[in-house]
């Protein structure tokens, strides 16, 4: 692509004096549980395995990025498995990611550290699904697809985090059902559930494809998880299957509660580091940044974000640059590390075609700093209100504008003031 070269544009826009920072650390008061995996495998106890013979294979479902101790739940749950006397087997749940292809998604397990060796299980990672049944969704009939590797075990269990999701809300959103949905329903079926959802409704989309799956799959349970402010669990609870629609909604308020947020509402400019699948379905958790950008849903109302600069991509979302449509701004190096065939892959399965857009390409940091501030209008470095953030999962440090400071929650503290300069049109901070 031809991104126009600073000299190209740098006469576009005049230099504007940059206002003085301060570097903030946030640490709202969070419950942490000690040992997920050790919690996890007590958990177990709370699914119905006990009807499985000796030798039974149980599958067990993974596959969202970004969960803390991931690697060592999923290590502990085939362990407890085994000793019990059962065959376990992991079964990517994540629907389309890794670009919907069986080595692609292998490569995301990797990523999570989830690997045969790690978890002493195979891996079935095959993307073939099979149509259980269709069912009628306000006026849409919807085929129902599960995973063929899930669906050859004896069991299904899923491992998943309850949380908010990035395009819907309702009492049921990310976790245990959506996984079973959509994770376990490979490309096929997180397709069919998402042009379904967008005209009728995710939640109810959700129950009518779970009911089937209820009924016709080995799916004895899950392990759900919840996250607190800093990224790290603070729930291990089994649900069994039944009562999958029951539970989530308590969890999930749970984990809005604890869910990470900015510490101001109303912010002129914020500046995201990096985005990537690991760290929101979304690339940026939607939630935190206050935009969703699907079709027939409005926008939140807080937090307030008037332009979004995202500066670049994770090493681990190998390329998959969905999200980068959230941001007004992106730049150069950004757009060189982009992989549009996975990140198309994403877009054009979930339907959200608004998260793979292109914003503008800036040649470097300077120069978008540059035109986020005049696009704001009647610029003035005293009252503008900058955020700057590594991402929307890792919120517990910040560079905050002067403006910013006074607003500030009790949880907030500052650390220090600071100075923000170009290194050759690389942004660095320093302290004062």
């Amino acid at each position: 692509m031809n991104v126009p070269a600073r000299s190209d544009v740098d006469h576009l826009i005049d230099p504007q004096p940059l206002p003085p920072f301060a570097r903030v650390r946030y640490e709202p008061s969070v419950e942490t549980v000690a040992d997920p995996a050790d919690a996890a495998r007590a958990e177990l106890d709370g699914l119905p395995l006990d009807g499985l013979g000796e030798g039974a294979t149980v599958a067990v479902a993974v596959g969202s990025r970004g969960i803390h101790a991931i690697d060592d739940v999923a290590a502990s749950v085939v362990a407890t498995l085994r000793e019990r006397g059962f065959d376990p087997v992991i079964v990517p749940a994540m629907g389309s990611h890794g670009g919907a292809t069986a080595e692609g998604q292998r490569e995301v397990l990797e990523s999570l550290g989830v690997t045969e060796d790690r978890t002493g299980a195979p891996i079935d990672a095959r993307m073939d699904a099979e149509e259980l049944d269709a069912v009628t969704v306000g006026d849409t009939k919807m085929p129902v697809y599960f995973s063929v590797a899930a669906l050859a075990a004896d069991a299904v269990l899923v491992l998943n985090r309850v949380k908010a999701h990035t395009n819907f809300s309702g009492p049921i959103e990310s976790g245990l059902t959506k996984m079973s949905v959509v994770g376990l329903g490979k490309q096929r079926g997180a397709k069919s559930f998402h042009s379904t959802a967008i005209a009728e409704g995710y939640v109810e989309t959700l129950r009518a494809a779970l009911s089937v799956i209820e009924s016709e799959t080995p799916l004895v349970g899950g392990i759900a998880l919840v996250e607190n402010f800093e990224e790290r669990i603070a729930r291990v609870e089994s649900i069994p299957t039944g009562s999958f629609l029951d539970r989530e909604p308590d969890l999930l308020a749970l984990a809005d509660e604890e869910m990470p947020t900015l510490p101001v509402e109303e912010v002129d400019l914020l500046v995201v580091d990096e985005l990537g699948k690991e760290i929101s379905g979304a690339g940026m958790d939607t939630n935190v940044i206050g935009r969703y950008r699907v079709l027939n849903r409005d926008e939140p109302e807080t937090p307030d974000v008037k332009l979004v600069y995202a500066r670049g991509l994770t090493e681990a979302t190998k390329g998959n640059g969905n999200g980068i449509g959230l941001a007004d701004l992106t730049r150069r190096a950004a757009l060189d590390r982009l992989d549009l065939r996975k990140t198309y892959a994403n877009a054009l399965t979930s339907g959200s075609l608004a998260k793979a857009k292109l914003p503008v390409v800036a040649p470097d940091d300077e120069f978008a700093l540059r035109t986020a501030l005049a696009a704001l209008g009647g610029y003035d470095p005293e009252t503008v209100r900058i955020l700057w953030i590594r991402n929307t999962q890792d919120l517990g440090e910040m560079w905050v504008s002067d403006a910013v400071v006074s607003d500030l929650p009790d949880a907030a503290t500052v650390l220090g003031d600071g100075s923000l300069a170009f290194e050759d049109g690389t942004a660095v901070f320093s302290e004062s």
